[in-house]
């Protein structure tokens, strides 16, 4: 059975389905609005188990998914939604080992999904020109022991990236077709290019600079999540869904024909 140990991400789950994750240290304590709950009492639970705070209310300890560590996160700017960011990573082919780029960083909440793709053995590079917000995201991926794979960069990417033959790499700018030969000379042969915008407009600038950039297999896609009331006598949908977040744009590095 496995249990809770000092240094583990804990997600703490109230009745009322209010969510608490911290880092479990002895001697420390979490103070909520429904009353203090030691980590002491934490560390050698199982997960999975309900427990109560000095005041007596009830609260689950469960291990954290991606999605709850992203939506916990400290952030200035709108991040990438679980519901993107899965798909992205499957489309791209990130996995562990990999070498990635990503710009711009943002509050890091793709930076931590792609860390946590490519594992210890891979390295995520990740683009920023505001230094603000590169710390921010740091700070995030340090609070959840992912920094380490991670390499911050704070520039503008007109200069091109340092990295070479990387296996895929994802813009989120508002002007990403002003990059794509430098994206393209960061790219391995045949390797995966990715980006999110939010405006039709913004896309077909996109799609109508790839081809003239060495891109091919280009697509174009946007994804819905629809979640359901989980009420066995009155199953049906939330009355609000997560539409429109992002148009996500594929491609693929090409090898250009000699003339």
């Amino acid at each position: 059975m496995q249990v809770a140990q000092p240094g583990d991400l804990a997600l703490l789950v109230g009745r009322d389905r209010k969510t608490f994750i911290v880092r479990l240290s002895p001697g420390a304590q979490l103070h909520t609005h429904r009353g203090v709950i030691s980590h002491d009492e934490l560390i050698g639970t199982p997960w999975g188990t309900w427990l109560h705070s000095h005041l007596g209310y009830p609260f689950l300890i469960l291990q954290p998914s991606t999605d709850d560590l992203v939506r916990d996160l400290r952030r200035n700017t709108q991040i990438v939604y679980p519901k993107d960011a899965g798909y992205i990573l499957m489309k791209m082919r990130i996995a562990p080992g990999q070498r990635v780029i990503e710009a711009g960083t943002g509050s890091g909440g793709m930076t931590l999904i792609l860390a946590q793709a490519v594992g210890p053995n891979g390295r995520v590079y990740s683009y920023e020109v505001r230094p603000e917000m590169q710390q921010l995201a740091r700070a995030n991926l340090e609070r959840l022991g992912l920094a380490g794979c991670v390499e911050f960069k704070l520039r503008d990417i007109a200069g091109g990236f340092d990295e070479r033959e990387v296996a895929a790499l994802f813009l989120d700018l508002p002007d990403p077709w002003n990059y794509l030969t430098q994206a393209h000379c960061a790219l391995a042969n045949g390797g995966f290019f990715g980006c999110i915008l939010p405006t039709t407009n913004q896309v077909s600038c996109l799609i109508g600079a790839l081809g003239e950039h060495g891109f091919g297999m280009v697509e174009v896609e946007e994804l819905l999540l629809r979640q359901y009331k989980a009420v066995a006598a009155r199953l049906r949908p939330m009355d609000r869904m997560v539409a429109h977040t992002g148009y996500l744009v594929f491609a693929r590095a090409i090898v250009q024909p000699e003339e």
